[in-house]
């Protein structure tokens, strides 16, 4: 039996990205899940020299980093002309090569359900040159999960063909995105219709063994219909059946990354999400 690998999203603890390193070895974790969207972590700001003295502070630390984040919604990758966002994805899978994960997670936008949709092909087109990349340098994009059902994420990296396509699971996301679907179309939230379609746990057995990073966060939804991010293991994740799931069913040996996108004690949740995620062993 193995401890799980554990990672904190540096952002999520809302401090200074140095005092949030040191805070997160405090931790007692190994991992660190680093936004290079923007700011000074981004691939434009980084020398490969900057890269090579992170990696030694990092490993002063005793950390490592389980995947780089960029792209955090504001892509979408069904339009039509996204020379600018292909930029930055070769920009950030030769910073997460550099940087010796090897992993980028992102938002890629909403892929459409209907394959004749226009926004299907761009979809599947502009993943394939971020796929020629990626197999390039030596890394992957691990598609942030939320939006669409299990089916079509299967469906997309099927088409492309590429191992450097995969998913990075948030089951959260997967119980927060359906209920804005619903409220967004004025419908009252069925559970049951939600769940069974996205599937925040189940949906494994279906594309499981593309998943190559994990967000660790919890979520549910009120008799309202209103969508809440909850303190990890008060929500709707079956975290024992999850973790089972990944680790028994697919192998599954990669980082736990904590994210905390709302709270006023960002820290206090953390450090309780990696002492919940430390009852467990695989």
């Amino acid at each position: 039996m193995a401890d799980l690998k554990i990672a904190v999203m540096l952002s999520s603890l809302r401090m200074e990205p140095y005092a949030g390193l040191e805070k997160i070895a405090e931790m007692g974790v190994t991992g660190v899940h680093l936004g290079v969207g923007s700011g000074q972590f981004a691939p434009e700001n980084m020398s490969k020299q900057d890269r090579k003295d992170l990696l030694k502070h990092l490993a002063g630390l005793g950390l490592e980093i389980s995947a780089l984040s960029a792209w955090g919604g504001a892509v979408h990758l069904e339009q039509d002309d996204c020379a600018a966002a292909i930029a930055q994805a070769k920009d950030v899978l030769e910073l997460a090569a550099d940087l010796e994960c090897g992993i980028w997670q992102g938002h890629v936008g909403i892929m459409p359900e209907d394959v004749n949709d226009p926004g299907w092909a761009n979809h599947v087109r502009h993943h394939e040159e971020i796929a020629k990349h990626a197999e390039a340098v030596g890394s992957v994009l691990a598609i942030e999960t939320g939006p669409e059902p299990p089916y079509v994420l299967k469906r997309l990296i099927e088409t492309v063909g590429s191992d450097t396509i995969r998913l990075n699971w948030d089951p959260a996301n997967l119980i927060l995105w359906p209920a804005k679907y619903a409220k967004d179309a004025g419908e009252e939230y069925d559970k049951q219709k939600w769940m069974d379609l996205y599937q925040p746990v189940e949906g494994l057995d279906m594309v499981g063994q593309y998943v190559v990073h994990v967000h660790a966060k919890d979520a549910l939804v009120h008799d309202n219909g209103e969508r809440q991010e909850v303190a990890f293991g008060t929500g709707w994740v079956d975290w024992d059946n999850f973790i089972g799931k990944l680790h028994n069913d697919h192998g599954y040996d990669g980082y736990f990354a904590i994210e905390r996108e709302v709270g006023e004690n960002p820290v206090k949740d953390i450090q309780a999400a990696v002492d919940f995620l430390k009852n467990f062993s695989v």
